[in-house]
């Protein structure tokens, strides 16, 4: 299947700036940057947007394995490799990703627990990640964008 237009990103003047800057401010206000990875790949999951993380990452001598927690998110629930804090973003991630198919899609429990693990800046980095993902996976899934490697 081939793209149906190059990516609105790069067709709207000024558009891609503006979203890369955003994702480097979340990147610098105190979530890790897995936790902001997991979420990445957990809602292009949940929106069927597949990004293909593989086993190794780096080039060349600098290659290193892949994070056991990124390779598994799709089973997040159940593999014991995720924190307790991984798992409160991961649960937020998903209900904040499909808010049309539940009647409460992130209920009280979810939010509390991520509340316990993030204070209010954390939870605004969260939400705002979750936003930013759901956002490109919109443009990149209607507009048939080529699926992206994990980089």
């Amino acid at each position: 299947m081939s793209a149906r237009m190059t990516n609105p990103s790069l067709v709207v003047p000024g558009a891609l700036q503006p979203l890369l800057d955003l994702t480097k401010v979340l990147s610098t206000n105190g979530v890790p940057q897995l936790t902001l990875d997991l979420i990445r790949l957990r809602v292009s999951q949940v929106n069927g947007r597949p990004i293909h993380v593989p086993a190794h990452l780096g080039e060349g001598d600098a290659r290193k394995p892949t994070d056991e927690r990124l390779l598994r998110v799709a089973e997040w629930r159940h593999a014991p490799c995720y924190s307790d804090a991984e798992r409160a973003a991961l649960a937020l991630a998903g209900g904040a990703s499909r808010l049309s198919e539940e009647g409460d899609p992130v209920p009280d429990d979810v939010w509390e627990e991520a509340a316990r693990h993030y204070d209010e800046r954390g939870l605004g980095v969260l939400m705002m990640q979750i936003g930013l993902v759901n956002l490109w996976n919109c443009v990149n899934v209607t507009t048939r964008q080529v699926p992206a490697d994990y980089s």
